[in-house]
């Protein structure tokens, strides 16, 4: 493939390899001539032009395939364009010579497709340039058009649009034989020519103006006919160039008008033309409009959808301006036509007929109007239909019946309310809250309009009533409750118009439906009130005839409505609901009995929809409250299911007696009773398996009905791979809604609300705008196919052996288009039950059972009908998989592989390749491993067969099943395989379009097969790979969208594997290209690829699809056509491409992906999007970060348009010199009016939510980047060195701007992503100052922002959730600190004060409208955010205590003057919170005491309050346990801290006292529950026992077991609890009572530490442990003290403290058992990795407590031992001689531990002493420096030694070994190299020596005290250099001033004979003075200063030594006189400096 790489040919290479290899390498050569001639150098190309051209125009004649002829014109092109043009006319004749050529042999049609496109890419390319030969050119063209055949006829008709496209108005003079020529092909028999006709006309009529006024009807009669019996790929194209030529017609391209005068057809010619299609019967020729418009004959379907496609084409082309201008007129047109009696000729039809309407509405109104208009467009629809109203209330009241046409007249009026109604629902539901507007404007009257249409007499339009309803109410929740009354009201006013009950009872179980969609609910009462209702209906209906059946209907519609609500309601209503079953039906086998002879049709009629109403409501309550469903229930139900299925077999008999107009009542019966046995366990009802399955083999065989009703589930149950096969693709594309109805299943796609009322209230499927129930007749057949899959896995054996037999009798028995009908439908049922067997792991069966099944499937497979066979080889595959059994496998292989080797037709061969692919792909590669190889090579074989494109489909699908199933096991085929895909797509036509996709589905297969190998560089590998890239090459450049899906799935599966060798510099463009495609299949793979590819590189997709947007900008200037990045695309019909080219501005890819997002409605596209965009934002937002933010602005910008206040646009940011006169509310003022010309609609409010939360994860990711972006001075210098640096702090305006629009936008989701978006922004920055305002933080001048954009939030009609989160968002706010002056603080607070009046308010409010938990969610975030705000202010008021002085410091210190001017009062926020503490207390109380209750275990669930608690109701319990759950922590730690500041003193009875004297009115909240009690009942120590019991009990209760996902600050919040509650003295003297509670903390604290990781926990804890021991110390120190004098006197003095006499401890009753056990945790935790971070834990080992002495000698061993092993692992030697925090802790311990003072007995004396012995000498040996250890810190251990030796003296004095080892580690210090260790040693040298007990110090002196001299006496030779050596010096001379002072007078003299001397030694003589370094002249400063301060001292002893040594006398002599000197010298000049201080370094932590 390399040797392909170059500029010619490479013809010697060519010739070597073999003959079915070169293609491939000639299409890789041109592929690669393509990349490399735009790019290569002018000069090169024109030298080898003349080579180039010679082996370019030979290969036309090389009968090149379909790609390579595309490819080589289009090189070709590119050549002449580049180079010279001089041979292009030469090149054309040749073209031209070889078209004339009358040669029409298969063989040399190759030859002439390729001159033809040769032909068109030359006029395309170059235009006018050939301008004077086109005509010979078309006149060629066109003349062998006549002669060709259907390849050469689609390939001449797209070179001729391409000769079209390139000469424009030049060729009008050949326009006119274009048009006549290629008019009659538009009906071929070949659809690819209907296409390339269409896509030719449409290019023509650019230019040719005839085709819009003259022909303009003929036109649309070719169109209608080209639709008969079209494809999709015809349809969408005729319909564009339908729609296209109408919308020119009505409004022309400016230019050709300007040209001609032209007469301009009128909007109604134009739409009355478009409905002649609609209606159009069969294929009469139009003679007059009204002729043919007369009733009769049958509207053809194709034609009628080709035409509705049609239409949204027309609307889009004239654009979304142009259709809110004439919205009127076009809504009252197309309602027309669905009221037309034409349309509406059947039931059926009519239905369809709807849907194209309502699909008209939906792809115009809902994705070409912004918001705006669609409000606008919603009023015109409300207008329609009240007109509608009026029409039909006339007819109803008109009692005379000379009005005949009246009844017609309703009945075509329903159609017309059905597609308004839901038009109207589904833009109120897509508009969501900003649809609010609608509903509050009286003028409009939309509920009134909607609700007056539920009086209609069809039922079908008060179906579409209620839904419309159900859509208005899930849009808008706060109408649901309110909706739900009226309708309740209205119907018990008119209970005695049936179309009342009806109409709203359909509305009220359309309302509960919504529920679940609405998060807050509806109040629980509701429930009560639509059983009574329904129970009232029930009741009376058999009261009056009239209304008994409409009742009887309305009240179990309701009922099973109501079970919509969920388990939480219908547990209340469950024992009347079993009653109400119960009664429905007979009690026994006598009572039906006697119900056949009585009766009559009527009374039968109502009672059967009773039964079927009855088991709705059951199976509804089966769906949704499984949870209710207890063995008791089901066993309840399952009277009436088993009367229901006896009651079956006696309905023909009734029905023969009383009528058939009953059959559809008792299929009713029979559907409900399907449904809900199949959502209950099989095993419920084995009893009556077999008269349920004799009823539904007879339901789906058709025995009893005569119509051939087949099920609509066969394509459900087969492989969705086989899409290709079923054409089930269609599902998937944009006009699904519509194509349905094409497919060949009965009624298929005629789903209505009026097939099954019962659908208003369930579910809606995935995917569904509205409920589309099919006909009763389909859905029962449904039902009976899908319980028949339940049931058959229980079966016996013989029954199945049966029933496959009797399968095969009633195929057999049946013929002609029945046959086929009930084979589809036994097929169907078989899938469904292997299904069902495969599902529950069961086997088929023995034997005679599998022949049975196998006969019956085998004798499908070769089924003239495709979705037969399709089904057949699905079943067999499932065979393979239940049976399992190789024998069984192979047996079924080889029948298919004998019947492929002998079989010639089409049907057989296409069967039994499906076959092999089903086994393979149901048994797996290892399962039919061995018969791969055969398969493999038949399949090939078969796809060989180029006389059947449908035989190449069938046997490439099933090849890629096996491809797909084998896995590595199909390695060894993979190159032939590849090179039969590559020798197919380079020769297979494009029309074949199957064939192309399974070849691109075969590719992917391979590509995934070979895997991560494709990186490899082996020659092998290489091949493949390249073979690989070669046919995604080929497909991409296919024409048809699914195949260019197929390789773009292909090229993405590659780029997993080998992403170096994927082009995304080509790649990515296309698939941007493909973003605008009208193909939905090809956006969603376009995106899921590009999903993939932001996921790695995400900077390289954006660049490159900014490189489109350049480089499409110079293609518009040039004139060419932007799509020829990816050929073919210009060729589709794209709806978007037309206007907007390649639509990637300079907002990139970001941007159009956002745009996208408000045109789709796919929910996997939709998803896509959204990871897309996350995955480019999380790698490219920090780099580009304006970029991102503008595009997030861009998008939330939009929400200023709706109406709403935006900040002021100034662009100025000077805002805040004029804040201060401002009030909030004129701080906003509007945008000016929106530029008008933009094309696009405004962002979505759905899109707008999402860009608010992007701004979210942005501010979250700079956070994780860079600190610089939270600090504002560091931003600003980052910005100075580098303008390029973008920092986030630099866009808080907009931060703060977008969060604002966000916050107060219309739609509730919007604004709680902006209250989201506005916390995050103040608690990141918060903290961040404001550099120009020292003491200022930045956020301050955003006061009135973030003021305004609460303020909303709190008004009356807000929902619950929004108001909680704005609660949220005012504590963040208040306890941010940002805010210093009260006054502007009160703004907020006053929200929250509002707030908190409601919250006394009590439960039940009157008007509630949602669920009562919202109203929990409500007030227990007011109290949260008051809890939140108490904390700070307390925290605040700390601080301000522990250091008053700060204040006053800071006027002296700055120099400004501002630095007190705003300091805060220490008091000031609790003033805020003070006035509302005894309300909030009591409340905190409550709401602490509620959620007690509530986290109690199930089994307590009796103990519960009957009335619930203080803040929720018993209903809504579950709901309401997670708003506990959210905000009880802070509430805890705020009542600890309200408990802890009034120290337990303040009772209820005061408190409430104090509340209600504070406000009028009493306080309705009674938190005691006992009802009785006054609250002045309990004494005070009752009442703080209770609290601190239910305090301890929530913290343990939850400390137990936090959840994984509660966040760390709930935890941290309960520890500070616990924490500030022991500050109090009685909550200690509590807990230190009664000592279990501390146990039991403890140990729930050890737990916590287990589970819990950071260590901001693990210090909390530790505090709080600290705080139990110092509750027990200090409780024992008061017993104690309480102990009188007489009893310590006794001999029996009681012992104090835990472990009592004997000393032993008892796990989980001691306190010190429990303490020890959680410190030695932490510990372990640290010890093993030292991070000196976490480690300030140990510090509180400290408090260990005061117990009993025998007790004492229990613990202390391993007190010692742990604080030892610490000593070791922590005192590592660190540079700056630090002292880690755990050492000091450790010695500071030791200290504690070591002076205890005890009143020891003997033998704990003895314990103790040795205790002491063994820890000295544990610390030795510690401090031994090993290898493999770090250096230990000899400091650290030096001091713990000489604590021990200071401290135990008594203990250790005489222990020879420990008083060696003590000398050791001295002396080693002593000559350590480290001068700091010198130093320390000295010091601690000299507490020894000066120790008291003399028997300790005189050893250590007498074997120290020479070393310290002997250091000393070596100074002199080497001074020391640094202030650590000197140090040490100095300590040392200490050491010895002390040993003279310590020595007798008589020794005085020796011991000053060696002090002196070195004294003096260290003087320096003048000249070495002065150029001595300082630490020198320090030395000498130090030494002279002690020597004189000696000799006064011991004058006798120091005139002695000076005596014996004259020289020292001299040296010390000059030096005090240069001393003086200097000091006289220094006088003059300046005030004598002080002395040189003390040490510069000083020691850290002094023990002593």
């Amino acid at each position: 493939m390399e040797l392909a790489h170059s500029l010619l040919l490479n013809e010697e290479a060519l010739a070597q390899i073999t003959e079915a290899k070169r293609p491939v390498f000639i299409f890789e050569w041109l592929r690669f001539l393509d990349k490399v001639l735009v790019a290569a150098n002018k000069t090169d190309v024109k030298e080898k032009q003349k080579k180039l051209v010679e082996q370019l125009t030979g290969l036309i004649s090389s009968s090149p395939g379909p790609p390579t002829r595309k490819l080589l014109a289009k090189n070709l092109a590119a050549l002449y364009s580049i180079g010279d043009t001089f041979t292009v006319f030469q090149t054309l004749e040749k073209c031209n010579d070889i078209i004339r050529n009358k040669d029409d042999t298969a063989a040399y049609l190759p030859t002439k497709l390729a001159a033809v496109t040769c032909v068109g890419a030359f006029y395309e390319k170059m235009g006018r340039m050939l301008g004077s030969t086109f005509p010979e050119t078309v006149n060629n063209l066109l003349k062998s058009l006549k002669s060709a055949e259907s390849q050469g006829r689609s390939e001449i008709l797209m070179s001729l649009q391409k000769v079209l496209n390139g000469l424009g108005g030049a060729a009008a003079s050949s326009h006119r034989d274009i048009y006549k020529n290629a008019r009659s092909l538009l009906t071929d028999r070949s659809m690819a020519v209907r296409c390339a006709v269409a896509k030719c006309l449409l290019e023509l009529q650019n230019e040719a103006v005839f085709m819009w006024t003259a022909e303009l009807e003929n036109i649309a009669t070719l169109c209608f006919k080209a639709l008969e019996n079209s494809n999709y790929g015809v349809r969408v194209a005729v319909s564009k160039l339908l729609g296209t030529v109408m919308a020119t017609a009505l409004m022309p391209k400016q230019a050709t008008v300007m040209r001609q005068n032209v007469k301009r057809a009128t909007f109604d010619e134009v739409l009355e033309l478009m409905a002649t299609g609609f209606l159009r019967g069969g294929s009469g020729f139009l003679k007059s409009g009204g002729e043919m418009l007369k009733v009769g004959g049958s509207v053809n379907r194709e034609v009628r959808v080709g035409v509705t496609q049609a239409y949204v084409v027309f609307v889009t082309t004239l654009g979304g301006q142009w259709l809110e201008r004439s919205f009127a007129t076009f809504l009252s047109h197309v309602l027309d036509l669905v009221s037309h009696p034409r349309a509406t000729q059947t039931h059926v039809e009519a239905v369809y007929s709807r849907r194209c309407v309502s699909f008209i509405l939906r792809a115009t109104v809902g994705s070409l109007l912004g918001e705006k208009a669609q409000i606008a467009a919603a009023k015109e629809i409300c207008q329609a239909i009240g007109k509608q109203m009026k029409v039909v209330e006339a007819v109803v009241n008109d009692t005379s019946s000379e009005n005949k046409s009246g009844a017609a007249d309703i009945a075509a009026s329903q159609h017309v309310m059905v597609c308004a109604l839901q038009e109207l629902g589904s833009l109120v539901q897509s508009l969501n809250a900003t649809a609010s507007p609608l509903i509050q404007e009286a003028s409009i009257g939309l509920l009134e309009t909607v609700t007056s249409v539920l009086l209609h007499p069809s039922m079908a339009a008060r179906l579409a009533a209620a839904w419309c309803l159900r859509c208005v109410a899930v849009a808008l929740p706060f109408q649901l409750t309110p909706f739900l009354d009226r309708c309740a009201e209205r119907l018990n006013n008119l209970k005695t118009s049936p179309e009342a009950v009806s109409g709203y009872s359909f509305a009220m179980a359309a309302l509960l439906g919504g529920v679940h969609q609405c998060p807050l609910g509806i109040p629980h009462a509701k429930g009560k009130m639509v059983v009574s209702i329904a129970e009232d209906l029930l009741r009376t209906a058999t009261q009056n005839s009239r209304l008994s059946l409409q009742r009887t209907q309305a009240g179990w519609l309701l009922l099973g409505a109501l079970m919509t609500l969920g388990p939480s309601v219908v547990r209340y209503h469950l024992p009347k609901m079993l009653l109400l079953w119960r009664n429905v039906f007979p009690r026994s086998l006598k009572e039906l009995e006697a119900e056949k002879a009585r009766g009559d049709s009527f009374t039968w009629q109502v009672t059967l929809e009773g039964r079927a109403g009855a088991l709705c409501a059951m199976r509804s309550f089966v769906a949704h409250c499984p949870e209710l469903l207890t063995e008791d229930v089901i066993r309840k139900l399952m009277t009436p299911i088993e009367c229901a299925m006896t009651m079956m077999s006696h309905i023909p008999s009734v029905i023969k007696a009383h009528g058939a107009h009953l059959k559809a009542s008792a299929a009713m019966v029979r559907l409900r009773l399907y449904d809900i046995l199949a959502l209950l366990p099989p095993k419920t009802y084995e009893g009556s398996f077999n008269a349920l399955l004799r009823e539904l083999v007879a339901e789906f065989t058709l025995t009893d009905n005569s119509a051939n009703t087949t099920t609509s589930l066969l394509r459900s149950l087969c492989h969705y791979d086989d899409s290709v096969l079923l054409g089930s693709w269609l599902q998937e594309t944009d006009h699904k809604s519509i194509e349905d109805q094409l497919q060949p299943n009965s009624a298929s796609g005629s789903g209505a609300l009026e097939h099954d009322p019962s659908s208003i209230y369930l579910r809606i499927p995935a995917g569904e705008a509205v409920p589309g129930p099919l006909p009763l007749g389909v859905s029962v057949i449904d039902a009976s196919v899908a319980l028949f899959g339940v049931v058959f896995p229980h079966v016996s054996y013989k029954h199945r052996l049966q029933m496959l037999d009797h399968f095969a009798e009633c195929v057999k028995q049946a013929k002609g288009v029945r046959q086929q009908a009930v084979q589809l439908n036994i097929f169907t049922a078989v899938l469904s039950a292997l299904k069902g067997l495969a599902e529950n792991k069961s086997t088929l069966g023995p034997e005679e059972v599998r022949k049975s099944a196998l006969t019956l499937v085998m004798g499908a497979l070769d089924n003239p009908n495709p979705i037969l066979r399709c089904a057949a080889g699905e079943a067999l595959g499932r065979m393979a998989q239940v049976v399992g059994e190789a024998t069984f496998i192979a047996r079924m292989a080889q029948y298919s592989f004998d019947k492929l080797k002998s079989a010639r037709d089409v049907v057989s061969r296409t069967g039994h390749s499906l076959a092999l692919g089903c086994l393979h792909r149901y048994v797996g590669g290892i399962g039919s491993g061995q018969h791969l190889k055969t398969s493999v090579s038949i399949l090939l074989a078969l796809a060989q067969d180029g006389t059947s494109s449908e035989v190449q489909t069938w046997s490439l699908h099933s090849l890629a099943l096996i491809v797909d199933s084998s896995g590595p096991m199909y390695r060894g085929y993979v190159e032939p395989t590849l090179s039969l895909v590559l020798t197919l797509l380079l020769t297979v036509p494009p029309s074949h379009m199957e064939v192309h996709q399974c070849l691109g589905r075969c590719l992917g297969a391979i590509i995934t097969t070979v895997g991560p190998e494709l990186q490899g560089n082996g020659a092998t590998i290489s091949t493949i790979r390249s073979s690989c890239l070669v046919g995604c090459a080929i497909t991409q450049d296919h024409s048809d969208s699914l195949v260019q899906a197929a390789a773009i799935s292909c090229l993405q599966q590659l780029h997993m594997f080998a992403p170096r060798h994927v082009n995304l510099s080509s790649l990515v463009p296309s698939l941007c290209v493909h973003l605008c495609s009208s193909h939905l299949l090809l956006r969603r793979a376009a995106v899921a690829c590009l999903r993939q590819l932001a996921q790695r590189e995400a900077a390289e997709v954006c660049e490159y699809a900014m490189s489109l947007a350049k480089s499409a900008g110079d293609k518009e200037s040039s004139g060419a056509n932007v799509s020829s990045f990816a050929p073919g695309v210009s060729s589709q019909s794209d709806i978007h491409c037309r206007h907007q080219g390649v639509n990637i501005t300079e907002t990139g890819l970001e941007g159009l992906l956002f745009g996208m997002l408000d045109r789709e409605t796919d929910r996997k596209l939709c998803s896509d999007i959204h990871d897309t965009l996350g995955h480019m934002l999380s790698s490219l937002a920090v780099e580009k970060l304006s970029h991102w933010l503008m595009l997030c602005k861009d998008v939330l910008a939009a929400s200023s348009d709706m109406s709403t206040a935006t900040p002021l646009g100034s662009g100025k940011d000077e805002e805040s010199e004029k804040k201060d006169e401002m009030d909030d509310d004129i701080m906003f003022t509007t945008l000016g009016e929106e530029d008008k010309s933009k094309p696009f609609v405004a962002p979505r409010w759905a899109t707008r939510v999402f860009a608010a939360d992007c701004l979210c994860r942005i501010i979250n990711l700079c956070e994780n980047a860079d600190q610089a972006h939270f600090d504002l001075a560091m931003a600003r210098s980052a910005k100075l060195r580098n303008p390029t640096n973008d920092l986030l702090v630099l866009h808080l305006s907009d931060l703060i701007r977008m969060a604002f629009m966000a916050a107060t936008d219309h739609s509730n989701q919007l604004r709680m992503a902006g209250l989201q978006a506005l916390e995050d922004i103040i608690k990141k920055f918060a903290s961040v100052p404001e550099p120009e305002f020292p003491g200022h933080v930045i956020l301050e001048q955003y006061q009135a922002n973030v003021g305004a954009a609460l303020r909303p939030a709190f008004s009356q009609d807000t929902p619950s959730d929004i108001i909680a989160k704005a609660c949220q968002v005012c504590s963040t706010w208040i306890g941010s600190g940002v805010v210093s002056d009260l006054n502007d603080l009160r703004r907020v607070h006053n929200l929250l004060v509002s707030s908190l009046d409601k919250v006394q308010a009590g439960k039940g409010s009157p008007s509630q409208l949602y669920r009562e938990s919202a109203t929990t969610m409500e007030k227990l975030a007011v109290l949260k955010a008051w809890a939140e705000v108490y904390v700070v202010a307390m925290n605040i008021k700390k601080e301000a205590e522990s250091k008053p002085k700060r204040a006053i410091k800071n006027t002296d210190d700055d120099d400004d003057d501002y630095g007190t001017i705003d300091e805060l009062p220490p008091d000031s926020l609790i003033t805020l919170v003070q006035p509302e503490l005894p309300t909030l207390s009591r409340l905190w109380l409550a709401a602490l005491k509620d959620y007690a209750l509530l986290t109690l275990p199930a089994e307590f669930a009796s103990q519960l309050p009957p009335d619930g608690g203080a803040f929720y109701t018993p209903e809504t319990i579950d709901t309401a346990r997670l708003h506990y759950r959210n905000s009880w922590a802070p509430i805890l730690h705020a009542v600890a801290l309200w408990l802890n500041s009034t120290g337990f003193t303040c009772s209820e009875s005061a408190e409430a006292a104090a509340v209600s004297g504070l406000q009028k009115r009493p306080a309705s909240v009674n938190l005691n529950q006992a009802s009785g009690a006054t609250p002045s009942a309990k004494s005070l120590p009752e009442i703080n026992k209770d609290r601190m019991h239910l305090i301890l009990g929530v913290s343990i209760q939850f400390l137990c077991s936090p959840r994984p996902e509660e966040p760390t600050e709930h935890v941290t919040a309960c520890l500070q609890a616990l924490h500030t509650l022991l500050d109090s003295p009685y909550a200690r003297t509590h807990i230190a009572e009664d000592q279990l509670i501390g146990v039991e903390l403890l140990s729930v604290l050890h737990r916590l530490l287990l589970t819990c990781n950071p260590p901001s926990v693990q210090l909390l804890v530790t505090g709080v442990v600290q705080q139990i021991v110092r509750a027990a110390q200090d409780y024992l120190q008061e017993k104690r003290n309480s102990l009188s004098e007489d009893d310590m006197e006794k001999e029996s003095c009681p012992v104090l403290g835990e472990g009592g006499d004997s000393g032993g401890l008892i796990p989980g009753k001691s306190l010190v058992f429990a303490t020890m056990e959680l410190l030695m945790f932490i510990l372990v935790r640290h010890m093993p990795h030292l991070s000196t971070k976490m480690s300030d834990s140990p510090s509180h080992i400290a408090s260990k407590t005061r117990l009993s002495e025998e007790r004492c000698m229990t613990i202390l061993p391993t007190i010692l031992f742990l604080i030892a092993r610490i000593l070791k692992d922590t005192a590592i030697k660190s540079a700056d001689n630090q002292v880690p925090p755990p050492v000091s802790a450790a010695l500071q311990g030791i200290k504690n531990i070591v002076t205890l003072s005890m009143a020891k007995t003997e033998d704990t004396q003895k314990q103790w002493t040795a205790l002491i012995r063994s820890t000295l000498a544990c610390i030795l040996e510690y401090s031994q420096p090993e290898d493999s250890m770090p250096m230990p810190d000899e400091v650290s251990m030096l001091t713990a030694i000489a604590l021990f030796l200071w401290s135990a003296s008594s203990e250790i004095i005489g222990v020879q070994s420990l008083q060696n080892g003590c000398m050791n580690r001295f002396k080693n210090a002593l000559n350590s190299c480290d001068p700091w260790v010198q130093a320390k040693c000295y010091q601690l040298l000299l507490s020894v020596f000066q120790h008291s007990n003399r028997a300790l110090s005189t050893p250590y002196i007498h074997s120290l005290a020479p070393i310290v001299v002997e250091k000393l006496k070596a100074v002199e030779r080497n001074r020391p250099a640094s202030n650590t050596e000197l140090l040490a010096v100095q300590e040392g001379i200490k050491v010895l001033e002390t040993l003279v002072a310590l020595g007798e007078e008589p020794n005085r003299v020796q011991l000053l004979a060696l002090l002196v001397p070195t004294l003096i030694s260290y003087l320096l003589d003048e000249n070495a003075f002065a150029s001595a370094n300082t630490a020198s002249k320090d030395l000498h400063e130090f030494a002279l200063q002690n020597l004189m301060h000696i000799g006064p001292l011991y004058p006798h002893a120091f005139k002695t030594v000076m005596g014996a040594a004259p020289e020292l006398k001299v040296r010390l002599e000059t030096a005090v006189r240069a001393s003086q000197a200097s000091k006289a010298k220094a006088a003059t000049r300046q005030p004598a400096p002080a002395v040189h201080s003390a040490p510069t370094i000083k020691l850290k932590t002094s023990f002593f």
